[in-house]
Order: structure tokens, then sequence, then C-alpha cells
């Protein structure tokens, strides 16, 4: 009898269900770890924001010398209001920007939202190859006033007309 084998069989199949015990203490235990960590996470992101004050556009300083460029949504450049090729854009600006000197040498942009990306970094660009020193972007666009620019001098913004009295 020594080469036969004996099997015993169990009285019930096998358990092929997952025991959700474990699991569940497991989920909790997480769960309050998580609770307890999150409060210590938030931290505040101290940010620093310039004071602003409303100026009255008739005391506003006029400055001439300001350079901007907006961007349309149709992709057309214009520099103080004087539409430019974007072939001519960097060597209108280039000779815009050799009077001045390096520290004046400020340009700003003004896009509208629905202009392409791809051609306001184009004019990043542009403006860099010019000898732009400062690149500003304005966040709202140019009066209306200052549509009508002075034929003596294309660098020129032209001064914003004053507010009307009530």
């Amino acid at each position: 009898m020594a080469g036969s084998r004996k099997f015993v069989k169990a009285s019930t199949p096998p358990n092929s269900e997952i025991n959700v015990t474990p699991l569940v203490d497991v989920v909790l235990v997480l769960l309050i770890i998580f609770m307890v960590v999150t409060p210590l996470l938030e931290k505040d992101i101290e940010v620093r924001i310039p004071e602003t004050e409303e100026t009255p556009v008739e005391e506003m300083p006029q400055d001439n010398s300001q350079l901007i460029v907006k961007l349309d949504a149709d992709g057309t450049f214009s520099i103080n209001t004087d539409p430019v090729s974007p072939d001519e854009y960097v060597n209108k600006l280039r000779r815009m920007l050799a009077a001045k000197k390096k520290e004046d040498r400020i340009v700003f942009f003004v896009a509208n939202d629905q202009a392409n990306y791809g051609k306001l970094v184009a004019a990043f660009d542009g403006a860099k190859q010019a000898g732009a020193f400062v690149l500003g972007m304005a966040t709202e666009d140019i009066p209306a006033a200052a549509q009508a620019a002075p034929a003596g001098d294309p660098g020129a913004v032209p001064a914003p007309a004053p507010a009307p009295a009530p």
C-alpha cells in the first residue's frame, strides 16, 4: 500500500467570492489618513498685487514715445494704429526703436481675444529681433480717441481726448 495515494475531499466547494471585510478596513484607514493630512497640505500662497487707482483721462501723463503693437482677430498687425504687413513689421519696428535709448525700448502689445496665439508669439519674437528691451501686454484696447495718429510722428501715440463733462 505504499504506492497508493489518498486524497481528502473538502466537504464544501471552494469559495471564489472576494472577502470584503479587509477591503473595507483598508479603505476606511486610508480615508481617515487623507482626512487628517488634507488640512495640513492647504497652505496660503502669498501673491503681491500692485495697488491700483483710477486716474481720469485728462490727468494721465502724455507720453508720445510709447509703441503699441495691436494684433487683430484676422491676424493683421498695426503699430500705433498704422497697419503693417507681417513682412515689414520687424523692419518698421527696428527703425522706430533705433532712435531710442536701450532702456526706453518698450513695446506694448494689445491682442484681440480671437487672435491666433502663434501670430502673437511671432509678434513678440519680431519685437525682440527689432531690439525691444521690454515687452508688455496691455489688458485693455487702445482708447477710441487714440485711433487717429498724427501724421508728423509715426512712432507717437496720440494724446487721449478729455472726458466729456456731465
